[in-house]
């Protein structure tokens, strides 16, 4: 389907669950964030689904699933891995020039973060730092999916042949230009559309008084279809035998035990990355079938 169609079909799905967020006196965001979350689990159910099964295709023979989002959507990307509850096999990929921006002003701030997200070209650069083919899957994250960066780096996955699932909100993503040269959004450069079903401008919050809303919810929307497509993979992984280890606290398996699936699951992570990276043959070639490699860490990640 040509991108114009696509834009213009996803926009009538968005119609059925337009309607304003309730955020009014006495509900404030968690009422509007469990409407949200309960919107995401009425309209997407069918993209998740999709998702998980490219996620569990690509993880299940040994290979990788690359997540990228930039600002914010740097968050999403970090809950997939590492992270307590996680396994290998996603590949998280975060340019701090666009995402360490909690100075706000200044050297490193946020102007900077902003600018280097519309830079045309960039991700390409990005890209170049991995030998990227199927079937391996790639992730992006952005709410709005105007941003140079994310969609070239969609566009720059699906020329290597890999399947991309892009978690957007689609009703903010068609409420404005696009800020590429193409005219395109992200959503018109993957293959799976997760919607992150968040209003257009992001905050769900009306305050009485206040010109404009407050409470922003992708990022809950979007750690909640991170960790949702997770669980699924999870599952078809299991059923297919080819289930990693898991990253697990020593509150639930005490402390040998949880160093040991820490180590197994790092050194997987290694085995995996050393074939996907650009130069890492070598590495790769020195890996011995087990996965264990000279350069394990342990350690934790709440």
């Amino acid at each position: 389907m040509i991108a114009s169609d696509l834009s213009k079909r996803l926009y009538r799905l968005t119609q059925a669950h337009s309607n304003p967020i309730p955020g009014g006196e006495g509900s404030r965001f968690l009422d509007a964030a469990t409407a949200l979350l309960g919107r995401i689990e009425q309209t997407q159910s069918e993209a998740l689904a999709e998702a998980s099964k490219l996620c569990a295709d690509a993880i299940g023979v040994g290979r990788l699933v690359h997540a990228f989002g930039s600002g914010h959507s740097r968050i999403p990307v970090e809950e997939l891995f590492p992270r307590y509850g996680s396994y290998p096999g996603f590949n998280p990929i975060v340019e701090l020039s666009m995402t360490f921006h909690t100075q706000v002003v200044g050297a490193n701030g946020q102007r900077q973060a902003m600018f280097i997200e519309r830079v045309e070209g960039l991700a390409e650069v990005i890209l170049s730092n991995f030998q990227l083919e199927p079937p391996d899957a790639m992730l992006v994250f952005s709410v709005s999916g105007l941003s140079a960066v994310p969609i070239e780096i969609a566009r720059g996955a699906r020329r290597r042949g890999l399947p991309v699932v892009a978690v957007t909100s689609v009703e903010h993503s068609l409420s404005g230009p696009s800020g590429h040269s193409s005219g395109t959004r992200l959503l018109d450069h993957a293959d799976v559309v997760v919607d992150l079903c968040t209003p257009p401008g992001d905050a769900l919050v009306a305050i009485e008084g206040l010109e404009t809303p407050v409470a922003p919810g992708s990022t809950i929307a979007a750690v909640a279809i991170a960790n949702e497509v997770k669980a699924r993979t999870a599952a078809l992984l299991v059923e297919r035998g080819a289930m990693p280890p898991v990253l697990t606290s020593a509150a639930l398996v005490g402390k040998d035990r949880s160093d040991e699936l820490f180590d197994d699951a790092y050194a997987e992570h290694a085995h995996r990355l050393a074939r996907a990276l650009r130069g890492g043959e070598a590495m790769y070639e020195h890996v011995p079938d087990d996965g264990e490699v000279p350069f394990q860490t342990t350690g934790g990640s709440e």
